[in-house]
This record gives structure tokens, sequence and C-alpha cells, in this order.
């Protein structure tokens, strides 16, 4: 078991191991050293939109030597709830690397409906092109991470293209003096890691997919179909997209398996860098232990085979 599942086991599993010396667990002992070598900056204003201060966290070492890489994680919550705090624990197999990490929050449907999330998701992004250096980010290895409508959102943010224009609503954050072209900051994204996410939002509008949290997301604008293609990452499949590992339950009865496997197959043939993590009998998150460890193991190859190996 690497370094890094230990870590991450040791974490999960607090309390449960320990010396006869009464020595700390293991699983403590990484706690202590964990938060010993990181700072947490929350809460700070990325962007403002719909009267509202969208606000991230940034999990930094303490101590860098150079930049460092970066995950970027969204939350999930179909869009209509959820929140960043919720999930901070998920980033912890990324610190345990010795990554820099962003948990961002974004406008939920009550707030403004799609596609304003990916806006936000996208201008967080740009964020962290705009401030790579004062916080010692490596732009060259930037993942982005999510679950549910957070793994459609890290797609999304990877794959849709400046063109589309939901870039647009970032240009003002980008140069605050309006002065001159607009230079976009965002950096490449390398990977995607894809936990459970929805893929074609058109296909949960209507049919067997239909699901409420996506019908409330799209809400009653004109063209809502249109729209929900747009949205849909399996509509941007094309060369030349990040890597992307994806993780999903075979038995997920809330983001159908299907999606998972309809993006494997687009990806693949389309020769994008991909593969496909199936939870036997795994619904909506919610992962045993053991399968998640499993999963945390693959993503830890898929990175390092990318060049995205721990930070020694």
């Amino acid at each position: 078991m690497s370094h890094w599942s230990r870590a991450v086991l040791g974490c999960a599993l607090l309390g449960l191991a320990g010396s006869a010396r009464g020595q700390l667990p293991d699983g403590a002992r990484a706690a202590v050293l964990m938060a010993s070598r990181y700072e947490v900056l929350p809460n700070l204003v990325y962007r403002v939109a719909s009267g509202r201060e969208l606000k991230l966290d940034v999990y930094r070492p303490r101590e860098v030597i150079g930049p460092v890489p970066v995950v970027l994680f969204i939350h999930g919550g179909g869009w209509v709830a959820g929140n960043k705090e919720a999930a901070a624990l998920l980033l912890l197999p990324y610190l345990a690397m010795g990554w820099a990490a962003v948990n961002v929050e974004y406008r939920l449907a009550e707030v403004a409906p799609a596609p304003a999330a990916m806006e936000d998701c996208r201008c967080a992004l740009h964020w962290i092109g705009r401030n790579a250096k004062a916080y010692a980010f490596d732009t060259s290895k930037v993942v982005i991470t999510g679950g549910s409508a957070g793994g459609h959102l890290a797609l999304a943010t990877a794959m849709v293209p400046p063109a589309a224009g939901y870039d647009n609503a970032c240009a003002a954050e980008d140069d605050p003096s309006w002065t001159g072209p607009w230079a976009d900051p965002a950096p490449k994204v390398v990977a995607v890691v894809n936990w459970f996410g929805i893929t074609d939002v058109a296909a949960m509008l209507q049919g067997p997919q239909i699901r409420s949290y996506a019908v409330s997301w799209l809400g009653a604008q004109s063209d809502r179909e249109g729209l929900a293609k747009q949205v849909s990452p399996i509509s941007w499949v094309r060369a030349g997209l990040p890597a992307v590992l994806t993780i999903h339950g075979d038995a997920d009865p809330v983001v159908p398996y299907a999606q998972a496997t309809r993006l494997h197959e687009a990806l693949t043939k389309a020769g994008v860098r991909n593969q496909l993590l199936t939870v036997s009998g795994g619904k909506h998150g919610r992962f045993s232990a053991e399968q998640n460890l499993v999963a945390y193991e693959t993503i830890q190859r898929f990175l390092a085979s990318l060049g995205l190996d721990a930070v020694r």
C-alpha cells in the first residue's frame, strides 16, 4: 500500500489502532503531521454574481519550495444543494500528496439556474491562474475533481472551450482596470477525476433517466433542451481534451451508470486518454472503505502516469 493510501486510510480509521505504550495511532499521527504542515485560507471571494460574494477555500503547504500541483474541488448536490464545507475531508488524499487544494462554492439553482454554476466554476479556474504566484500554484499541474453534480462541473470546466462563452463572466475579474485587450489567465487542465458525475444533462430532463434535480437546475428557461445539451460534457467530447478518470457504481440510482459508460466510450473513440473504474454494486457514493481505497489507489496511479505524482 502506498504512503498516500496509508495516510487516507489512517485518517479514515482514526483511533482504531494504537500501541500498548500509548503512542499515537498511525491515523492520528498522520492527521497531526498534516495539520502542522498545512494552512487553510477560508472564504476568499473569487467573484460576485447574482448579488452574492462567491467564495473558495485554499489549502496549501506552509513551507513551499517552488510551485506545487493544485486540485480544484467542486462539491455535489444536484446543482440544488450542498456546500464546500461539507466536502472538505475529501481533500485529504491530495493534501497527503503534498498538493495545494482549492475548494469552491458556486450558485445553486435557487439563486440562479443553469448555466450559472458552470460560469462560476470556470471563473474559479481563472482565479487559480490569476493568483498562481501568490499561492504557489503550479499551473502546469492542475487537476479538477468532484462528485455527482460536482463531477459534472469538473468535466464541464475542463472540457468546455472558452469560445462557448461561459468564461465571459470572468473578464471583469481578470482585468479589473478594464484597460487593453482581455488576457485569459485560465490554466490548462491536465486531468479530471470524475466521481459519478452527470455527463448528459439533456437525458435527465425526460424519459427513463429523468431526475428532479436536473429539471430544477434548468428551470423554466426557454430552449431548455438546447441549453441542457450545451451544458452536457458529452456534447464537448473531442480530441485533445484533458485525461479523464471516471469512478462510478454500477448500481447508482441517482446518476445512471450508463452516463459513465457512454462518456468512456465517446472519449475512447475521440482518442482521449481516459479510464472507467466501475465499483461493483456501488450506489451513489458512500462506497465502503475497501472500495474507496481501490478508487484512491487508481487515482494515484492514473495521476502518476501523467507526471502528477506526490510531491516529495
